[in-house]
């Protein structure tokens, strides 16, 4: 087991904190789930408050329960441990549900509700396709989708605060609780927690980023973006279904 006292000084934990943080916002299911996200958009800068949303989120609940464990140790890790398959089954609804809103989307965009005039009345008519021929030809906008000017200004994302609070209640985040414990004193501890949650606001925010370059490229080209959206989506979709099946049927899908 990690004791913290082979490591000299106070700032030990504090460092050890912040470097798992780091390392924590690459766990698979994070990124699978944070790509998903950034599917949604036509460039890469909006990733920075979308990672850093997805960061708080994951920090809001290990700050809370990590105090609890500072306060009463032993008993509130075993409870925890009792929880977490719920909590991991939890996370693989999650990603099914994230997947399923991309097919969602991209069915949506394929919609267009028209009115024409027939008769001298107004009639309104829903095409999931076009006729090329037969539409008018709109130039491409062209979009700028590198400039930093569109990474807008701070925003929270809800949706993606919401899944961070959700990874932050399962996974390899146990890994951090575990070690509380082991930390002689409470703001000692508490440190420990804030320096991780800043390294996977960090980490995320950057991950994020470089995750929304592939549909800032396509952004001017539909299809091409489509098919790296609906990629994302049935990755999410693949590893959810596959986390529930080896938490309830016991099954080993997922090597990792």
């Amino acid at each position: 087991m990690f004791e913290f006292s082979t490591l000299s000084g106070a700032w030990a934990p504090l460092a050890f904190g912040f470097l798992l943080g780091l390392k924590h916002a690459t766990d698979a299911d994070h990124v699978v789930a944070v790509s998903a996200i950034a599917a949604e958009h036509t460039n890469a800068w909006p990733g920075v408050w979308i990672g850093m949303s997805w960061g708080l989120g994951h920090t809001t609940p290990l700050l809370i329960l990590g105090v609890v464990i500072l306060l009463l140790k032993e008993a509130v890790l075993d409870w925890y441990a009792g929880m977490a398959p719920a909590l991991e089954f939890l996370v693989g609804i999650m990603l099914v549900l994230i997947g399923a809103q991309v097919f969602y989307n991209l069915r949506k965009g394929r919609l267009h509700v028209h009115s024409h005039q027939h008769g001298g009345q107004a009639h309104i008519h829903v095409h999931s396709t076009h006729h090329e021929e037969n539409e008018p030809r709109k130039a491409p906008k062209k979009r700028n989708a590198w400039g930093l000017r569109r990474m807008g200004r701070p925003t929270f994302r809800a949706k993606s605060y919401g899944i961070g609070v959700v990874h932050g209640l399962a996974g390899s985040a146990a890994v951090m609780l575990v070690l509380l414990p082991q930390i002689d004193t409470l703001w000692s501890g508490v440190g420990f927690l804030v320096l991780f949650g800043l390294g996977t606001v960090v980490s995320m925010a950057m991950i994020t980023i470089v995750l929304g370059v592939p549909f800032a490229l396509t952004g001017n080209a539909q299809g091409l973006n489509r098919t790296i959206a609906g990629v994302a989506g049935g990755v999410s979709l693949a590893l959810g279904a596959a986390l529930m099946s080896d938490i309830a049927l016991g099954t080993t899908l997922i090597p990792f």
